[in-house]
């Protein structure tokens, strides 16, 4: 089995060094070739008063979501490094972004995938990967924290020590996810604002919050980075709670989260999710899922504490898009359920 970088191991700054990549491969020329996909994702500007509010629309990209990004060069860096080959069979974990972005870049590169996924992903997401992978593995016991993350873990493990040629990317302590953000996301943050007072980053593998953060510190120097959590989850020190909206929060404190630079933490309860994503879409015109709700959420909160005439400058990611949460934080009857 094939592991990547770990963060526990990795040097502080960037670009990362100690890791050359070899001669190009048919494979990296592939990625390469895939790379011309991933296109700059647009700011748009929301009408709330007393704020210069701007959201970053993830959802642009050609799988759907933030984690296209990470897909894509935590692949192109294995395959750099000679970590992967067109023989190799990629194992993951995901609640279903990820998932998504990996099944279809695999397949248009030549790669065996096999997702392991829980009773949380989205019937939209988990329709996808049945049809698009020859082998999609649920779980459906919980673990000791009333979440899925640690089963399906355990499970990634237990696939890759059987198959051969199986290549593990762990997208929750894999430098490459850090290195994405930092080169695509943050860069691209950077190119389109000459001052950033606040951004609002959702936390789930931490791998958006560690590289966004760091390059926007270095752009900005007195910004400040707010990570948003759900209620329920662990990332920040909190009593674990059955959490049922994928995309933000997490049975387990990622390793990444070391990486990042974050200056205040703000948890957001799952029925103020749903309220936020169906603000966003009423009031905005923007139909975005549970983790954009989460941020935006997060927004108002923060804003409700600050004082004085100045409006600033604030930036949110708009992770992935609503239609797979339809069922979910968009149903009134589902709102209902919720503990």
């Amino acid at each position: 089995m094939h592991l990547p970088a770990q963060a526990e191991t990795a040097p502080r700054g960037f670009p990362l060094v100690g890791r050359e990549p070899r001669p190009a491969s048919v494979l990296v020329t592939r990625l390469l070739e895939l790379r011309k996909t991933l296109r700059p994702t647009p700011n748009v500007q929301l009408a709330v008063k007393g704020l210069n509010l701007f959201a970053k629309l993830e959802f642009v990209n050609p799988m759907g979501s933030v984690k296209d990004r990470s897909a894509y060069w935590i692949l192109k860096r294995a395959a750099e490094r000679g970590e992967i080959c067109e023989n190799t069979t990629v194992i993951e974990s995901s609640s279903g972004n990820f998932a998504t972005a990996l099944a279809a870049f695999t397949r248009l590169v030549g790669l065996r995938f096999i997702p392991v996924i829980d009773p949380n992903i989205s019937a939209t997401y988990e329709s996808f990967l049945r049809r698009v992978c020859p082998t999609v593995v649920k779980v459906e016991e919980r673990d000791d924290t009333g979440g899925f993350l640690k089963t399906r873990l355990e499970m990634v493990k237990r696939l890759c020590a059987t198959t051969p040629d199986a290549y593990w990317p762990n997208q929750y302590a894999n430098l490459d996810a850090v290195e994405a953000h930092y080169e695509l996301t943050a860069a691209e943050i950077c190119a389109d604002f000459g001052s950033l007072d606040y951004v609002f980053l959702g936390v789930g593998t931490a791998g958006t919050i560690a590289g966004v953060s760091r390059r926007l510190k270095e752009r900005y120097p007195k910004i400040r980075v707010v990570a948003v959590d759900s209620e329920g989850s662990v990332i920040f020190g909190r009593t674990p709670r059955k959490r049922h909206i994928p995309g933000v929060g997490s049975s387990i404190v990622p390793p990444l989260l070391s990486q990042a630079w974050i200056d205040d933490v703000v948890l957001i309860p799952e029925r103020e999710t749903a309220e936020a994503c169906r603000e966003l879409l009423t009031k905005h015109g923007l139909f975005v899922g549970g983790s954009s709700g989460t941020a935006f959420a997060a927004v108002k909160r923060y804003a409700a504490s600050m004082a004085g005439p100045r409006h600033p400058t604030m930036l949110f990611l708009c992770p992935d898009r609503g239609a797979p949460y339809l069922d979910t934080v968009f149903d009134p009857t589902w709102i209902k359920r919720l503990e």
